[in-house]
């Protein structure tokens, strides 16, 4: 009886992901509340402070407060450790501290990487772990040698700050900026629409970071060899350029006609880049079209990749619902891609977690539209910023008032922790034997 009662006490791996990132955005929430962390000495309300340590976490960027002008370095330091932790998944950094100190990984602990970061096996995590956690070391660290030169230019010493910051806000697909100031608050990266070297890098380090771990592993693993990736990394990669391409052509063609060629090239392929994950902006999107904003709802409510540092649903969902509808089309018994077929399990919870990511997404839009009486367009756009972890907004999240900003904590925290994780974690009961994904098809969620 004692042994039957300590297994039922044993949490899940999917509800230690879970814990875990709530634990890590209220001691976030505790510092940022702290005089030091603002600019002015003075403390920050709780529902302020636990609306950017979220945001944060969830690497979203959402924000209720102008990072650059109201946050002190410590806070700055602070936002920029829970962006880097929320990046690579409470579990990773949990592991690379074991790691660090020389601390042997148990079994359940790989059990719960394989999980957080959407592992093949647990054979070899720790190898991945440590592949993963040199290679973010390493893109980040070019990231911000490659934006120094511009930023030292523009703010001297200030800018390694500024590169450093930044090359981890668009790795980890977080999109906080600390450009504002007291006259001009959120502005992003508006004032360098221009700089094709500021562009470029940004949009590298955002697709790196939001493709996934094990993807980058196939591609150092197995180089340009496209035939011998894993079908998982084969999808990833088609759907990724598609997800890019098709947006920024419609960007360019309906919208920013007041731009030259150059510049309007260069701010529809940015904006298709960032819409998915990132939640930078190098124009005004409020400003767009409404035809492009509800093209944008759909790219933020997709997301990135499985075992990114993105959220959302997961291009890999998108891409196993768009099987399935072409095989049904078709008159085909299974849906499949690469030669290979998925399996109706992959494809029932593939629908499961667009479900329930559609449904937050519009149940939030509808509440805040409600509540703060402002056009549903525009909540709608502010939710699905929200559940896919992107941080666009069109201007009027720091203006909500608590119950808003609620309701976009939970569809941060939500939209982070992933569909599968969720729904797991809720329904432990059940073996994880039976509900675990088989890779070798497809993983979604």
């Amino acid at each position: 009886m004692p042994e039957k009662l300590r297994k039922k006490k044993h949490l899940t791996s999917f509800q230690l992901i879970i814990l875990g990132f709530a634990a890590v955005i209220l001691l976030g929430t505790i510092l940022l509340m702290m005089p030091f962390s603002s600019l002015d000495k003075v403390p920050t309300p709780f529902h302020e402070a636990l609306f950017t340590a979220t945001s944060a976490v969830c690497v979203t960027g959402l924000v209720v407060k102008d990072t650059g002008s109201y946050w002190s370095m410590i806070g700055q330091t602070i936002i920029l450790v829970l962006i880097q932790i929320g990046g690579l998944g409470v579990v990773t950094v949990a592991a690379a501290v074991s790691l660090v100190s020389g601390k042997k990984i148990s079994i359940m602990q790989r059990s719960t990487l394989q999980d957080a970061i959407s592992a093949p096996k647990v054979g070899g995590i720790v190898r991945l772990t440590r592949f993963i956690l040199k290679g973010t070391l390493v893109i980040e660290t070019v990231g911000a040698l490659l934006l120094l030169p511009t930023f030292l230019l523009d703010y001297g010493v200030k800018g390694i700050w500024m590169a450093v910051f930044h090359s981890v806000s668009a790795f980890c697909n977080a999109g906080f900026d600390i450009l504002g100031t007291a006259t001009n608050a959120f502005p992003s990266l508006t004032g360098y629409s221009g700089n094709i070297l500021i562009n470029v890098v940004i949009m590298l380090l955002i697709i790196i970071g939001g493709i996934g771990f094990t993807t980058w592993d196939d591609i150092y693993t197995n180089k340009l060899n496209f035939k011998r990736y894993r079908m998982q990394s084969k999808i990833i990669l088609m759907t990724t350029a598609c997800l890019i391409l098709i947006p920024a052509f419609f960007f360019f063609v309906c919208d920013m006609r007041k731009l030259s060629t150059g510049k309007r090239l260069l701010a529809s392929v940015f904006q298709s880049v960032t819409t998915r994950t990132a939640g930078f902006n190098t124009i005004n999107i409020s400003g767009m079209s409404e035809a492009s904003k509800a093209i944008m709802i759909l790219l933020m409510l997709i997301g990135g990749s499985p075992g990114s540092t993105a959220g959302g649903m997961k291009t890999t969902t998108f891409a196993v619902l768009i099987l399935n509808a072409i095989a049904t089309f078709r008159s085909q018994e299974n849906a499949g891609a690469f030669g290979r077929r998925l399996e109706y399990r992959v494809i029932k919870n593939a629908a499961t977690i667009a479900m329930l990511y559609f449904t937050l997404f519009f149940c939030g839009g509808i509440a805040i539209s409600v509540y703060e009486r402002l056009p549903l367009l525009d909540c709608l756009y502010e939710a699905a910023s929200a559940v896919g972890t992107v941080g666009l907004t069109l201007g009027i999240t720091p203006g909500l008032h608590i119950f808003s900003q609620v309701v976009l904590i939970i569809l941060m925290y939500l939209g982070r922790v992933g569909g599968l994780t969720l729904i797991y974690a809720v329904f432990s009961g059940r073996n994880k034997r039976n509900i675990k994904l088989p890779w070798e098809k497809i993983t979604v969620g």
